[in-house]
């Protein structure tokens, strides 16, 4: 889920670029061609990337000129200087880099010194592309929690000593074709921007001001092999500091920076993917976007992303890209603040208006986006709540039993059942309901609404609990006995939710009345038809999922519905029975489980387990996304 802000705004933005701009004819000056095969891939790779000119810190000679932490600093002077601010009047500095200038100590912190600053809080993101957005996330969740007034968040890359030609002596100038690629890729540059609480207007368009809206950043380094990293070998088998030496390092290839370009396609397929998710999940809204600040490695990807969000039915029109790749270059985590920098200093603003940025990282597989919004500077912004109950963060969400301290029979399966939980947990989380709950905009007819879908389920739990209890053959008597108990305990339950809704203004006095949504029919058919079969052990799969939503989602969802709706305390009664008994239930689970795999000789029952969790899941989360359907958003 994105992190959001409702008091943070840039007030500047700047940028610096070394030098004088070098163009594709020129660059062998500055990175001489290694070998007879770099012409050939350096025509192909300028070809595709659109890339006409960029900036190197180093002369032609392969002298620094500008230190990386010399451009930072350069780049935050010229943020400060637009804004009209002091350095003095910032008291945090987040940095991005996928490499400063020393190893030790940190970027942040030689930015710092060269900028000659005061004390201040300092924070250094080592990444590559998306470490820009990282360091803006950073100062702006500073400022948004109110322990800084101002923030700065400063981006600076420098690869051009990597690829100077005196750096492949080593190797006989001999390189393969991923190292090869980035030197005509990358270039020097730096970015920042000021962030701060205040609402004055952007230096460059008076009566306007940009506040940040929102961060989403989401990184798949579990899924995929490294695809762009320094440091290890071309097998990626062994790490620069495995050597003896940095000279046997080198020799290696473990200095070489690389990108395997085969796996490039799985970056934006899961990019894109990420970002029908914000869509659906109502972050976003294609059609509102008014500018779209995409970074992209090489233009031979355009055709690529669009046709992607095309085929998502989610496209921004091409007129309303903007990139500056062809004249700035590519600088890595320093791009998305150089662009937003020249964008903000060369482009009309008028408010209302939605720019939406996405950075995709190809070191391991990340993607970071960013929603900024241009308002009226006078305008009014809303006051926050005098005692405002903080949205619960669904990722700390604990399944409802932890593999690691069950017993050892139990943890393979407790982990399939985690892996479909966390799923599942996620889903419900962006449902149209739970947003209203978590964004506090959920009225007492939309709570009434979700009750009278839910007692009508709720009314069906102890009846099929009962039958699956009685299709269990004579083995299973005493798992019989169990569920019986526990159907027992549930069986007026559903009464505690209509008196619920009936105190909180509920009009439907029969409880007859009341109809289960196409979600809720759908799974008590299923779970009515699973109690029907002989030994239906995997509703035991059924009850985790419900009963975990029970113990765990519910009671991160009752002190926001408490402090959203005017209701006395007794109409959350069930909710609340359920937050505190649903723990002793899942207790009870455990032990039916161990009772099953403990009996079972076929090894069929853990199978079946997971599977109906699986489904029950799938049709919880229907249940839940079709309490809103038809309903008009508050």
């Amino acid at each position: 889920m994105p992190v959001t802000f409702d008091r943070v705004f840039v007030q500047s933005a700047g940028y610096f670029m070394p030098g004088e701009p070098v163009a594709n004819a020129q660059m062998d000056a500055y990175i001489a061609p290694l070998n007879r095969m770099s012409s050939r891939i350096q025509r192909r790779i300028l070809a595709e990337n659109g890339i006409q000119q960029r900036y190197y810190a180093i002369d032609t000679e392969g002298r620094t000129v500008f230190s990386n932490a010399e451009m930072a600093a350069h780049a935050v002077r010229d943020c400060l200087q637009r804004a009209g601010r002091l350095l003095s009047d910032v008291s945090l500095l987040a940095t991005g880099s996928s490499g400063g200038d020393t190893l030790m100590p940190g970027f942040a912190n030689m930015v710092q010194g060269e900028l000659a600053a005061p004390p201040m809080e300092t924070l250094s993101v080592h990444g590559i592309c998306a470490a820009g957005v990282s360091a803006i996330q950073a100062a702006a969740q500073g400022v948004q929690l109110g322990a800084h007034r101002a923030a700065l968040a400063v981006a600076a890359e420098m690869p051009s000593r990597l690829f100077k030609r005196s750096r492949f002596a080593a190797r006989g100038y001999d390189i393969d074709f991923d190292a090869h690629f980035l030197r005509w890729m990358l270039s020097d540059g730096a970015g920042a921007l000021l962030l701060s609480g205040s609402t004055a207007a952007l230096p460059q368009a008076p009566g306007l001001r940009l506040q940040l809206k929102w961060i989403h950043q989401r990184a798949f380094s579990g899924d995929y092999p490294v695809c762009m990293q320094l440091g290890l070998t071309e097998d990626r088998a062994r790490g620069h500091l495995d050597f003896d030496s940095w000279t046997e390092a080198e020799a290696a290839g473990a200095l070489s920076l690389r990108q395997d370009i085969r796996l490039l396609p799985h970056l934006f397929d899961i990019g894109i993917h990420e970002y029908a998710q914000l869509v659906h999940g109502g972050w976003l809204d294609p059609s509102k976007v008014d500018h779209f600040l995409c970074h992209y490695s090489s233009e031979k990807f355009i055709p690529v992303v669009e046709d992607l969000m095309d085929k998502a039915g989610l496209a921004i029109p091409r007129e309303r890209w903007y990139s500056n790749l062809a004249w700035r270059g590519n600088t890595g985590a320093a791009s998305i603040l150089v662009m937003l920098a020249e964008f903000l200093q060369t482009r009309e603003l008028k408010a209302g208006q939605q720019l939406f940025c996405y950075v995709p990282e190809s070191g391991r597989f990340m993607a970071a986006y960013m929603l900024l919004e241009v308002q009226d500077a006078d305008a009014p912004v809303p006051a926050r709540p005098a005692a405002r109950v903080a949205a619960p963060d669904e990722t700390a969400i604990a399944p409802p039993h932890d593999p690691a301290t069950a017993p050892a029979p139990l943890r393979e399966l407790l982990t399939e059942l985690a892996a479909i939980w966390h799923g599942y947990r996620s889903e419900v989380w962006r449902t149209p309901l739970v947003r209203q709950i978590r964004e506090r905009r959920i009225k007492v007819p939309d709570y009434l609404n979700w009750m009278e879908h839910w007692v009508p389920q709720v009314r069906e739990g102890s009846l099929w609990m009962r039958e699956g209890a009685a299709s269990l053959s004579a083995p299973y008597q005493g798992l019989a006995a169990l569920i019986g108990v526990h159907a027992g305990e549930e069986q007026n339950d559903f009464q505690i939710l209509f008196d619920d809704y009936r105190k909180a203004g509920g009009t439907v006095a029969d409880i007859a009345a009341l109809r289960r949504n196409p979600g809720g029919e759908a799974l008590n058919a299923y779970l009515h038809r699973l109690a029907a079969t002989p030994d239906p052990f995997g509703l035991l799969g059924a009850i985790y999922i419900i009963e975990g939503t029970g113990q765990r989602i519910v009671p991160a969802l009752l002190p926001l519905l408490r402090a959203s709706l005017p209701l006395p305390p007794e109409t959350f009664r069930f909710l609340e029975y359920h937050g505190h008994n649903d723990e002793n239930h899942l207790a009870r689970w455990l032990m039916a489980v161990e009772m099953v795999m403990a009996l079972d000789e076929s090894g069929r029952a853990a199978q079946q387990i997971v599977a109906t969790a699986r489904h029950t899941a799938a049709l919880y989360l229907m249940q839940f996304q079709h309490v809103t359907e038809g309903r008009p958003s508050p």
